[in-house]
C-alpha cells in the first residue's frame, strides 16, 4: 500500500485535536483544549477540508471524543484539573441533517464526567466515567433505547475503585487501574485498563457484567494499555499501550498481539515492530496511542491494522501471520513551524480507504488516501 496526503485543515487555529469520525461528507472532530466544543469540517473535497460549524464548548469542561451511529452523535464532557467543569457526562446530538446538529439530551453522571464512549448504534452506550464515590475511571452501560431519555443499566468496576463502598486498592499507589475504554463485539467487552492490562467481560447478562480473564505485564514491560481491539473471526486482541511521557523517559511501550481462542487465558503472541528511527530525541511523545476500530460503517481489516504512534506518526501493520506483524507503510507529517513535534492522536478510515489522523500538538486534520 502507499498512503498518500490528500488534504489538511488546522481548523482555523485550533489544532489540537483528538477523536474524530465522519458522517454523510462532513468530519467531527473532537478538540484537546477545554471550553472548545466539537469542530464540523466539510470533507466532501478531501483536497479541501473546510470549517462550516461547531458544537458548543463548556467551561473547564475537555470533551475531545466523538461516537457516530446513524443519526446520533455523542459527545463526552469531563473534568480535568482541580475547576469544577461545567458539564460532566455526555450528549446526544440528532444529525438527520449532519449540517445543523440539535442536542437531544445531556445526561449527567456527576463526579469527574465522561472519558471515552463506546457506541455504535443499537440499544446500548458503554461509556468509562468517574461518578460520584469512585477513584478513578469505570464502566458504565447506559440504555439508548430512547436516545432522549437514556439510563444507566448496568456498571462494573474492578474491586478498589468504589471509595464509597469502602474498597481499597490492593494494587500499589504508583500504579494506575482505570478503565480507558471498552469495545465491544457480541457478548463481549474488552477493556483497556491501564496497568491493570487487559480484562475481558461477559456482557450476556448486561446488568451484571462478569469478568472472564485479566492479562497484564510487569511495569517494566509497559503499561498504560488504552486499546483492545477484538479480530474476532481470527480470536486476537491488538492491545495498545498509550505512551504518556517525552522523549521516551518511560519503559518502551508496544502494540501487542493477543491469542484468545481460549478466553479464559490469553497469551501474548508477538509484539508489532517499533519504527525505525530516532524518535526519542524528536521531542514530545514517541509510542503507540490509538487503532482505527473497525467501526460498523467503517473499513473493516482483521489483517490490516492502522496505530497512531505520536511523534513516528501513523502506521500500518500487516498480521497475515499474527506471530509476525509487518509494518507495511507510514505516514508521517513534518511538525509545522512553532510545534516541538508532530503528536498524531487518532485514526479514522472510511470504506472506500480515505484516512483522516488528528495531531494533538496543534496540526490539526491530516486527510490521506491509500
Amino acid at each position: 500500500m502507499s498512503l498518500r496526503l490528500l488534504g489538511h485543515t488546522d481548523l482555523n487555529g485550533n489544532g489540537a485535536t483528538l477523536q474524530l469520525m465522519t458522517s454523510r461528507g462532513l468530519l467531527f472532530v473532537g478538540h484537546m483544549k477545554p471550553g472548545l466544543g466539537t469542530s464540523i469540517v466539510d470533507v466532501t473535497d478531501p483536497r479541501r477540508p473546510r470549517v462550516i460549524g461547531s458544537l458548543p464548548g463548556f467551561k473547564d469542561t475537555l470533551s475531545p471524543k466523538v461516537q457516530i451511529a446513524g443519526d446520533l452523535l455523542l459527545v463526552n464532557y469531563e473534568q480535568r484539573g482541580a475547576n469544577k467543569a461545567e458539564r460532566v457526562g455526555f450528549a446526544v446530538y440528532d444529525i438527520s441533517n449532519p449540517r445543523r446538529p440539535k442536542e437531544i439530551t445531556y445526561y449527567h453522571t456527576g463526579g469527574k464526567g465522561v472519558h471515552r464512549i463506546w457506541y455504535t448504534g443499537g440499544r446500548y452506550a458503554f461509556i468509562s466515567a468517574v461518578p460520584p464515590g469512585f477513584r478513578d475511571r469505570m464502566l458504565l452501560i447506559i440504555d439508548m433505547k430512547d436516545p432522549e431519555h437514556p439510563c444507566e443499566v448496568g456498571r462494573w468496576w474492578l474491586p478498589g475503585l468504589w471509595a464509597d463502598g469502602g474498597e481499597t486498592p490492593d494494587w500499589p499507589p504508583e500504579r494506575r487501574c482505570c478503565l480507558h475504554h471498552a469495545i465491544v463485539a457480541g457478548e463481549r467487552a474488552y477493556l483497556g485498563f491501564w496497568d491493570a492490562g487487559v480484562i475481558i467481560l461477559d456482557i450476556s447478562d448486561i446488568g451484571q457484567p462478569r469478568e472472564i480473564s485479566r492479562l497484564s505485564w510487569a511495569p517494566q514491560e509497559g503499561s498504560c494499555t488504552h486499546t483492545a481491539l477484538p479480530l474476532t473471526g481470527r480470536n486476537l486482541l491488538v492491545v495498545t499501550d498509550e505512551s504518556t511521557r517525552p522523549r521516551c523517559q518511560e519503559p518502551p511501550k508496544y502494540v501487542r498481539i493477543i491469542d484468545i481462542k481460549n478466553e479464559r487465558e490469553p497469551r501474548v503472541i508477538a509484539k508489532c515492530p517499533l519504527p525505525r528511527g530516532d524518535f526519542c530525541n524528536r521531542g514530545l511523545r514517541f509510542g503507540p496511542h490509538n487503532l482505527h476500530e473497525n467501526r460498523p460503517g467503517s473499513f473493516i481489516s482483521e489483517n490490516l491494522i492502522f496505530v497512531t504512534y505520536f511523534n513516528a506518526g501513523l502506521r500500518v501493520y500487516d498480521l497475515t501471520q499474527p506471530d509476525r506483524p509487518v509494518e507495511v507503510d507510514h505516514y508521517l507529517p513534518p511538525a509545522p513551524p512553532g510545534i516541538e513535534a508532530i503528536q498524531i492522536n487518532d485514526v479514522y478510515v472510511e470504506p472506500e480507504g480515505i484516512i483522516y489522523i488528528s495531531d494533538r500538538a496543534g496540526a490539526g486534520v491530516y486527510i490521506l488516501e491509500s
